[in-house]
């Protein structure tokens, strides 16, 4: 009597099996899917000297991305200073200045979606 039941018992397993990878390719209408590419940013070198900062970005992702430098200076009577935000296209390169009127505390450049 235990032979049959073992042999039930395979078939079974055997069965889910066939059944679950058949359902896996019909999930994915028989093609592999790809996951989406991660999403670069324009690379940004900063540079500050003495009271003025200067930020050299290039794209090198196939989608434009926005970019803008923020300053923030030394001195509690010198206001923080923003650039306006700039698009990068593909392959493109930009320069964004802005400067403190003694010296820049830290400099660094934000990215958003273009």
């Amino acid at each position: 009597m235990r032979f049959p039941i073992c042999g039930a018992a395979a078939l079974l397993l055997a069965t889910a099996a066939l059944s679950g990878a058949q359902a896996t390719a019909a999930g994915h209408g028989g093609h592999a899917s790809r996951a989406p590419e991660p999403r670069r940013e324009a690379e940004c070198h900063t540079r500050v000297l003495g009271s003025h900062a200067r930020s050299d970005c290039f794209n090198g992702d196939s989608r434009p991305d926005r970019v803008q430098l923020h300053v923030m200076c030394a001195r509690w009577w010198d206001p923080a200073m923003d650039t306006a935000p700039v698009t990068v296209g593909p392959a493109g390169h930009v320069t964004l200045t802005q400067r403190c009127w003694l010296e820049v505390r830290k400099a660094w450049v934000t990215h958003t979606p273009g």
